[in-house]
Order: structure tokens, then sequence, then C-alpha cells
């Protein structure tokens, strides 16, 4: 599904974010990516997503070599990456219904369609009964499931979650991790990079990690070691 091949990224005059990474995530697999601040964890999903290009090396999604991707080609790519934030980035002046309904209106989906798959994310992600709030009604917990079916929305074959319980309590966490482990369980491929020491434990899936922009640990069924 995702190889990186000897990956590096160079930021002049004397820094490398990523260095000689080499990486295969298998269709299905669900992969924690833990580091310090500064290892290369954030850079590795940049690359991964489009947002900034390889300086050396190449990275394939599918059997699609994406070092060097155009401008054009991004939005393709990432209707097969679902990205999550810390943050939610969320609509505030938008309801929920309308906040995951945006995601296919700019890549012009007909209203026929929107009003068939909406609610199917709704369920999936249990906020259904909320589709008429608006983010600011909603806890934490429920706004980073609001997050997750923007995802979904385009069911990609990736879901990458980028610090998801970061601004979460333990309890909210949970069930947001418990979220990913199902929707991986349908299929999807899921990187969950994190900080989240009990997260990562709790798993008990795949990990790597993460120093100074290379990889220096990747096992099977991992814990938190740093």
């Amino acid at each position: 599904m995702i190889k990186f091949r000897n990956v590096t990224k160079f930021y002049p005059p004397d820094t490398y974010a990523v260095k000689g990474v080499n990486l295969h995530i298998k269709d299905g697999d669900f992969v924690s990516i833990i580091g310090q601040s500064g290892s290369g964890k954030t850079t590795l999903i940049r690359l991964l997503i489009g947002e900034e290009g390889v300086t050396s090396g190449s990275i394939v999604i599918g059997g699609w070599d994406i070092s060097g991707i155009r401008k054009n080609e991004v939005p393709i790519l990432r209707r097969q990456i679902g990205v999550i934030f810390q943050d939610y980035k969320l609509l505030p002046n938008k309801n929920i219904f309308e906040n995951i309904a945006f995601a296919l209106e700019v890549c012009g989906s007909p209203n026929r369609k929107i009003k068939k798959m909406v609610p199917q994310i709704l369920k999936i992600v249990n906020l259904l009964g909320k589709a008429d709030k608006y983010p600011h009604q909603l806890s934490g917990g429920e706004q980073q499931r609001v997050g997750i079916a923007r995802a979904l929305i385009h069911r990609p074959k990736i879901l990458v979650a980028d610090e998801p319980t970061g601004n979460l309590d333990l309890a909210n966490s949970r069930d947001i991790i418990d979220l990913l482990k199902k929707i991986n369980q349908l299929g999807t491929t899921v990187l969950l990079v994190t900080h989240d020491r009990e997260v990562v434990n709790m798993l008990k899936k795949r990990v790597v990690v993460l120093d100074r922009g290379e990889i220096v640990s990747d096992q099977k069924v991992g814990r938190y070691v740093i």
C-alpha cells in the first residue's frame, strides 16, 4: 500500500527533517508513528499527503509514485488519504451535516449523493442524531468524531490521524481510538501519529519510532518506549 524508499527531506542550510527513511505499510495495517518533537513525524505525513516534495528517494502509494506529484494531482491523492487533525478544523458557521457535506461539495458531488452519503458516515461515527448541531454545541470528543467522519467521506484507502487525542481526556481518547480500530477492521489502513503513551500501549499494534528524521525502531507489536 505505502512504500517509502530511502526518502530524505532536506531544508537548507543544514536541516534533515527526514533522512534515508525506508518504510513499508501493507494494506489494512494499523501503524503508530511516535517520536519526540522535531523527530520528523509531521514531515513524514506532509510528504505522504503531498504537502511537501521529497528531496530524494521515492514514495509509492498503491503503485503510484507520488515523489514528483504535480499540484493538479494533489486533490486526487487527498481523496485516497483521509486526514484527521488534533484541532478538528471544523467550520464554525456550518452545522455537522454541512461540515461533512462541504468535503463533497468542493469536489462537485451532486446533492443526491451528498444526501445519501453524509448520514451513512454519521452513523459510522455514532453522530446521526446530531447532524443539525453546530461545532460549539458538541464536546471535544464529538467534534473529533465529526473530523473523522469528514475524513472518511471519500471512502479513502488510507486514514492518517495526526495527534487525534491531543486535546481530549482519557475517556474520549479511548472512544476515538476504538473508532479508529473499527475503521481499520473495515479495511482502511490507519496511520496514527501520537505522543500519547497510554494510547500506543493500549493498541498493541505496530509501532514505528522516529528520532532526528530516521527510523530507529519498527516493532510489529510495540510499546511506547521513548
